[in-house]
């Protein structure tokens, strides 16, 4: 069991977004002082292999999995197939890294 403490390196995933940025905040509030963040520019979580190439150049202790593709009211609507999988691909590759 890894003891997670103010200087642990913690990855938010989704870190700009509402939930994530709101987590930043708090953990921040609350003293933790190596917080991570990539966009989706420097960091495309739907790439499996980018994504473990992150995790284990940066050997996060914590990750906090905030991201996700949205869209609108309508493109959730029209779209909800493709949201939907490009946001289990996200989940999937921000867990994988973990377990291997």
């Amino acid at each position: 069991m890894t003891t997670i403490t103010k200087n642990s390196k913690i990855y938010i995933a989704g870190h700009r977004g509402m939930v994530g940025s709101a987590i930043w905040r708090a953990l921040e509030a609350k003293g933790y002082t190596n917080l991570i963040g990539k966009t989706s520019k420097e960091l495309d979580l739907r790439n499996q292999q980018a994504v473990y190439d992150f995790v284990k150049q940066e050997a996060p202790q914590v990750i906090i999995d905030a991201a996700a593709r949205v869209g609108g009211i309508l493109a959730n609507k029209d779209y909800p197939y493709n949201f939907l999988m490009e946001n289990m691909q996200i989940q999937n590759n921000l867990i994988v890294p973990l377990i291997n």
